[in-house]
């Protein structure tokens, strides 16, 4: 679990992006020559699509050129990654990928349509902590006694996933080992419909991501019983931290991060780096990046690629450890 912790450190402290930034421009003065497209492997709504669309809309005034976006959910992002692949490989179509389909399901398939090769990852976009979310009936006030609940009910609790292999389902695996307690895992397809069941008093708690949970935690009808991060968050500050628990193990959250086709001249991939620092770097999309519940984070394509294949060999662990198998 200190793996985590230093995923999560790197995130927040924005990779380098200043010498990112410096780094002349090497591609061809025509590129990007026509519109642009970014992939967003999710319904329209969603975390994947609201920051596609955020950092779509800047570059393309900055770029003077459109920039699409285009919706392509289902089959846990496997869907909008094979959708990037079938486009030619020019660099004028993205994917905006994340810890599921692009970490996760090396681990999480036996089959999968895809390999890490075939992509080459551009810049890591946002980093978002996760928070611990409890129907507000239950007599849950924290992570003890959360863990003394559960332990009370002898694993007969449920937790909510959103969707199977994403970060709040590895989460809250991690979670279970931590606290040393059992629970029933409930699937479901998507975010709305597990927030509306725990709502409802069909399962018990929920690792989520900070956005889709606020609205109903300020509304009363969640109970947020800690963020995953070593420091509070501005959209929670009344929330502890998992840090402040005792728990800075738990310290983590999904990211999101653009990429292109490994056959992407490299030139090009250069160059729509540079583009997007100055995105991440323009102060209107970093504060709607935040509002969002997240850390810009931007750098070099080369540090993310690395981030990227160190939570791949992180979360495999978490995988196999939990027997996670998804057909």
């Amino acid at each position: 679990m200190r793996h985590i912790k230093r995923a999560v450190l790197a995130l927040g402290v924005g990779v380098g992006m200043a010498a990112a930034l410096a780094v002349p421009v090497c591609a061809a003065p025509d590129f990007p020559s026509k519109p642009v497209r970014i992939i967003a492997p999710s319904s329209a709504g969603g975390i994947l699509d609201l920051t596609s669309r955020l950092v779509g809309e800047k570059l393309s005034r900055q770029l003077d050129i459109p920039v699409v976006i285009e919706n392509m959910p289902g089959g846990g992002g496997i869907i909008g990654m094979q959708g990037m692949l079938n486009a030619a490989p020019d660099g004028h179509t993205l994917v905006m990928g994340s810890l599921g389909p692009n970490a996760a399901n090396y681990s999480l398939y036996s089959k999968l349509p895809y390999k890490m090769e075939d992509f080459a990852p551009v810049i890591s976009v946002i980093s978002m902590p996760s928070v611990l979310v409890v129907n507000p009936a239950l007599p849950v006030k924290d992570l003890a006694t959360l863990q003394s609940y559960a332990k009370s009910k002898n694993g007969d609790i449920a937790m909510a996933i959103s969707t199977m292999g994403a970060s709040s389902h590895l989460i809250g695996e991690v979670l279970k080992r931590e606290l040393d307690i059992s629970a029933i895992n409930v699937v479901y397809k998507g975010a709305a419909p597990a927030i509306t069941d725990l709502v409802g008093g069909q399962v018990d708690f929920m690792v989520d991501n900070m956005i889709t949970a606020k609205p109903m935690i300020e509304a009363g009808r969640l109970r947020a019983l800690a963020v995953f991060s070593e420091a509070r968050s501005p959209l929670m500050p009344d929330v502890p931290t998992v840090a402040e628990l005792g728990y800075p193990q738990l310290a983590g959250g999904t990211w999101l991060g653009l990429f292109v086709s490994a056959k992407t001249a490299p030139d090009q991939v250069q160059r729509l780096n540079e583009e997007l620092n100055k995105v991440l770097a323009d102060p209107g999309v970093r504060q709607a990046l935040i509002k969002q519940g997240g850390n810009p984070v931007g750098g070099t394509s080369q540090e993310f690629d690395r981030f990227v294949r160190s939570e791949t060999e992180r979360w495999r662990e978490v995988i196999q450890a939990a027997d996670i198998k998804v057909q």
